[in-house]
């Protein structure tokens, strides 16, 4: 009897709060003031999902051969009128893949599969978006406080 091994695809890790605050707070120092001054609003800071509909579009993936997990970094045109708070806010979009070995290594492929006669990518999106909806928890959370030099603007607490 042969047995076949399987390959680890893991590449992320758990982190500790100081990592999170660390990786946040430079986030919003860096890239976070300068959306958001540029727009004219506070832009998003994070995107919340249910763990039942994590779970779901997971199953979802598995069901299509989906191996991992996509994270793109997105953001809603200026006209966006489905949630009109949304428009020009960043996103996250989760797009199913599936790892290829390829000559150069390991590629993940984005999953399509067919929907009433047409070719649809399978993505998630429309997260709650924190801000604007960032449910009683102040402002914008705890996690990742900073302040920032604003020059003649004064200082700004995100």
């Amino acid at each position: 009897m042969s047995t076949i091994e399987k390959k680890s695809l893991k590449v992320g890790k758990y982190v500790n709060t100081e990592h999170v605050d660390t990786v946040i707070r430079t986030y919003k120092k860096e890239r976070w003031v300068h959306n958001s001054e540029r727009m004219g609003k506070p832009d998003s800071l994070s995107a919340w999902y249910s763990v039942e509909e994590l779970e779901e579009f997971l199953d979802k993936a598995k069901q299509h051969g989906g191996d991992g997990i996509k994270m793109y970094f997105a953001a809603y045109p200026e006209n966006y009128t489905a949630t009109p708070e949304y428009a020009g806010l960043q996103t996250l979009v989760l797009v199913a893949t599936k790892s290829k070995e390829t000559e150069n290594g390991i590629a993940n492929k984005d999953i399509y599969f067919t929907k009433d006669g047409s070719t649809e990518i399978l993505a998630y999106n429309a997260s709650k978006l924190c801000p604007p909806f960032c449910g009683g928890s102040g402002e914008f959370g705890k996690i990742g406080i900073t302040i920032v030099d604003k020059g003649h603007d004064g200082l700004a607490v995100i």
